[in-house]
């Protein structure tokens, strides 16, 4: 599944451990592992870059500048305007490849003939929640981070969509979806995209592959009698889309039926006109 709708964002690139990309006007060379190929760099914009990020050999890295790159910029896709920013650990706070999944869930919003109550953990800087918000849905939001719950706030407003019924939660996922339980609310759609490794408002410690079964599994009772879809999400390597939609098969087909599906998702590279794989997703559907 490949991201093919951008104006803003270009994968224009890739060679050597590195990708080139374009960020509405501003140029970038950001690291990739997955990138094992020296093709030549026939692109003059290889040297026209903005900034590079550069690994340091003891861990982390940094940003060199070669041009001034703004403290904030934006880009657009779609109903949604996305802030974007250059982060450390390579970020700028949008992955564009994640397009695929906010045009499917836009669409079955869409498309649902009723309200749709999302709940979208792991939210991260909101993309997800916008475009689920901008398809008529109620959404809650949830992330561990303050400054990325307010980070997705500024994208709201930006997108002209702070009216919206949206909660912005700062709070640890499965404490939240533990509680919600508790509570007795249910949702008709879950998105989530869980980070490999991580630690909650409370320092609790999050590792996705012994956890994520669990997290679900906890998911599945705060499902909506007739829920709509399921949108799981990962950037780990070793986690393949089919043992991600194996998971989400056990769990819910037996009690809402539906269907199971997986892929890579991916972006095309306008040099070759190939697909660079850039995460895995699992989706269960009505």
């Amino acid at each position: 599944m490949r991201a093919a709708q951008w104006q803003d964002y270009e994968l224009i690139d890739t060679s050597g451990g590195e990708r080139l990309e374009r960020w509405g006007d501003v140029l970038l060379i950001r690291p990739d592992p997955q990138i094992i190929w020296e093709t030549p760099k026939t692109d003059p914009r290889w040297k026209q870059a903005h900034a590079r990020y550069r690994r340091s050999s003891t861990g982390g890295g940094a940003w060199e500048e070669w041009r001034r790159v703004p403290p904030m910029w934006r880009i657009h896709y779609g109903p949604l305007t996305l802030q974007l920013k250059t982060m450390g650990f390579k970020h700028t706070g949008v992955f564009p490849e994640q397009a695929v999944n906010w045009d499917f869930a836009m669409d079955k919003i869409r498309s649902a003939g009723r309200p749709v109550k999302v709940l979208n953990l792991f939210g991260y800087t909101g993309a997800a929640t916008l475009a689920c918000a901008a398809a008529g849905a109620t959404v809650c939001h949830v992330d561990a981070s303050r400054g990325m719950v307010s980070w997705a706030r500024e994208n709201a407003a930006a997108s002209g969509l702070a009216d919206k019924p949206v909660r912005w939660l700062v709070d640890d996922c499965m404490k939240f979806v533990q509680r919600e339980q508790r509570r007795g609310s249910t949702y008709d759609a879950i998105i989530m995209d869980p980070p490999s490794y991580g630690r909650g408002p409370g320092g609790e410690v999050w590792k996705l592959e012994e956890q994520l079964y669990s997290l679900v599994t906890q998911c599945v009772p705060i499902l909506s009698e007739r829920p709509l879809f399921f949108l799981l999400n990962s950037y780990t390597t070793g986690l393949s889309p089919a043992v991600m939609e194996y998971l989400l098969g056990v769990l819910l087909k037996e009690p809402f039926g539906g269907r199971v599906s997986s892929g890579e998702i991916g972006l095309p590279v306008t040099a070759s006109g190939l697909t660079l794989p850039c995460g895995s997703t699992a989706i269960w559907q009505e």
